[in-house]
């Protein structure tokens, strides 16, 4: 980390967390954030559902919910970037405070509610993005929708032209009864609607499934036959937990999502569980306490093609991207691995 970086993490953790968040998107978006230099090497491409990644770890949604910095984000090293969520409509989210630091335990507790500017406002600033980006939008639904399934749809068909991808969540704790859609028929129903979205576009686009990390043995098994007969593209695992594992910091009682390094366990024997089940019958990727090239690589041996972060940046700054890229490459080098795609799913085993 630069002294810039180092000075610039001091100064936000000074202001309370969400005006933190808000200060270091707008200095992203200004092209003010210190970055890295990428680290690039064939070795590091990954095709996943489709899409040519030049490196695995991806920016996980929720950093930037309203697409306002993605001219920074395109520079910051990542192998793709996922925006939002976004849903139908603006809506403000819940009360603040709601976005809380648990420094002692490098973790975070969010119950944001999907605040967002809505599609339509998002779509115009997708219209705008670089063009050297992966680029995916999280899929949400509007609190207060009479058909929440159908909002997932409508938010595909305002902003599908100017993605790559697009990732329907259904996993966030933040939203009541959200995560009621990940049952097995009330899913298959949602993933329909959005299907006939995307079969309506001119350009295929791959549709991934974000899943929560709460799900017993049968609901996980469920769902991934679900998602498998829906023909997703991907599964993404997980989201944040509403478990709350023993835990240092003042705010960890505090409702809403935990996510950070408390999260890294539970999400990784979910994926290579989800690896197991589905078999390679599509790709997975590994959310959930990601903090450095060895939890990185632990998530792509239990079965992930690529990862995600989010909460890690708010203790290591952006200059973590570059670092986990390079160690993956150490990594690889110490156990033999000619590419990382040859390193998927080998460790799955220990963490059944």
């Amino acid at each position: 980390m630069s002294l810039i970086e180092k000075t610039g993490m001091a100064l936000l953790r000074s202001f309370d967390p969400e005006t933190a968040h808000g200060m270091a998107i707008a200095a992203l978006g200004r092209g003010l954030a210190p970055l890295s230099r990428p680290v690039t090497s064939p070795r590091l491409w990954m095709r996943l559902a489709g899409l040519d990644l030049p490196n695995p770890v991806g920016l996980a949604a929720g950093f930037d919910k309203n697409a306002v910095a993605l001219s920074g984000l395109a520079r910051a090293g990542f192998g793709f970037v996922e925006v939002g969520a976004a849903t139908p409509r603006p809506q403000p989210g819940n009360p603040r405070p709601r976005l809380f630091r648990l420094s002692a335990d490098r973790a975070v507790i969010n119950r944001f509610g999907f605040n967002n500017d809505g599609a339509q406002a998002i779509a115009a600033r997708l219209a705008k993005r670089p063009a050297d980006m992966v680029l995916g939008l999280n899929l949400g639904a509007n609190k207060d929708s009479a058909d929440r399934a159908d909002d997932f749809a409508q938010v595909l068909r305002i902003c599908g032209a100017h993605l790559d991808f697009a990732t329907v969540n259904v996993s966030s704790p933040n939203t009541e009864a959200l995560r009621d859609l990940q049952g097995a028929d009330a899913l298959a129903a949602l993933l329909d609607g959005v299907m006939a979205a995307r079969a309506a576009r001119p350009r295929a686009l791959p549709v991934f499934l974000k899943i929560a990390p709460d799900l017993s043995d049968q609901e996980l098994s469920e769902l991934a036959d679900v998602a498998c007969k829906a023909g997703v593209d991907a599964i993404i695992a997980t989201n944040t937990t509403i478990t709350r594992p023993p835990l240092k910091s003042p705010d960890a009682g505090q409702k809403g999502g935990l996510s950070g390094a408390p999260l890294f366990s539970l999400s990784t024997r979910i994926l290579a569980r989800l690896s197991q089940l589905t078999d390679g019958r599509m790709p997975l990727i590994g959310v959930g306490g990601v903090g450095s090239a060895e939890q990185a690589y632990a998530k792509i041996r239990a079965g992930a093609s690529a990862v995600q972060l989010y909460s890690a940046l708010v203790y290591e700054g952006l200059s973590l991207v570059p670092l986990i890229n390079q160690g993956l490459l150490e990594l690889l080098d110490r156990d033999g691995f000619d590419t990382l795609a040859d390193a998927v799913g080998t460790g799955r085993e220990n963490w059944l």
